[in-house]
């Protein structure tokens, strides 16, 4: 079963001319969100989400998923003048320049991720940490979306969100962002606009969160007492990870789309961060 949420949709005319718009489609596992915004004043004039009750447990089954949204969802039938997708999943790791060499893209990800030989890997480059981020995209779903839309633009989600925090103001000390997910976070610590710490990871408990969160604090030597922590996601001030992170953290806060829509959002304003900031 697929819940869908449109949180917030304009006038039918505003969506009528499309062409001169932007669509923006994130999508994982879990569901599956996307947004259109106008490419002369970049206003998102439309977002929607979809929740699946179970996680797919494939890219198959994800696909079957997105196929029934796109019979389904008028908003996603119409032409668009451009199109990014955004993947979300953990099949990725960061390769600064210096080490990067595109003959060996399997052999990077068999590092922390388990790759078959027929798995397609691209990456994204991301300039402003002068680093590669490899991954492996859903291929599949790539091949319907350009059967719908031709050519479009993809990136990993990691990726997006890396340089929507790098391009924050400079600060000189350490923060910690923490993108949370369904089942899994992403923990990205930056300093003086550089990237100090990045890495994915899975929990199934509260207990699970903290630990994770606490090992790395540990292992960089960061005092839980002084640094700042930001949440976006799939977190607010009533969920138990949000209460035990703060029995070991005080410096606690959310990190807010800075775009219009996010004003008139029944969710909150950190919720969907990367994609309304894409």
């Amino acid at each position: 079963m697929i819940k869908k949420t449109v949180i917030k949709k304009n006038s039918t005319p505003t969506l009528t001319n499309t062409k001169d718009s932007r669509l923006s489609i994130q999508f994982n596992l879990d569901g599956f969100s996307f947004c259109i915004s106008n490419n002369t004043t970049k206003e998102i004039v439309y977002f929607s989400e979809y929740v699946f009750d179970e996680k797919q447990g494939t890219p198959e089954s994800l696909l079957g998923q997105i196929e029934e949204i796109f019979k389904t969802d008028i908003q996603l039938q119409k032409d668009f003048s451009s199109v990014l997708v955004i993947h979300q999943n953990d099949l990725f790791t960061l390769v600064p320049n210096a080490y990067f060499s595109e003959d060996k893209l399997l052999e990077y990800l068999d590092f922390n991720i388990k790759t078959i030989a027929t798995d397609f890997i691209t990456f994204d480059d991301i300039q402003s940490i002068n680093a590669k981020n490899l991954y492996v995209p859903y291929v599949n779903i790539n091949n319907y979306l350009f059967q719908n839309f031709g050519e479009f633009e993809y990136k990993h989600h990691l990726t997006v969100l890396i340089e929507q925090l790098i391009s924050l103001p400079a600060s000189e000390e350490r923060k910690v962002y923490i993108n949370v997910s369904k089942d899994n976070f992403d923990l990205v610590i930056l300093q003086n606009k550089k990237l100090a710490f990045s890495n994915s990871f899975y929990f199934e408990t509260k207990e699970d969160f903290i630990y994770y969160i606490l090992f790395t604090f540990e292992q960089l030597k960061i005092e839980v007492e002084e640094v700042k922590v930001y949440f976006t996601g799939a977190i607010d001030l009533e969920t138990e990870i949000y209460k035990i992170t703060y029995q070991y953290v005080r410096n606690i806060f959310f990190l807010e789309s800075t775009n219009k829509i996010v004003n008139q959002l029944v969710a909150p304003k950190h919720s969907n961060y990367i994609l309304l900031n894409s």
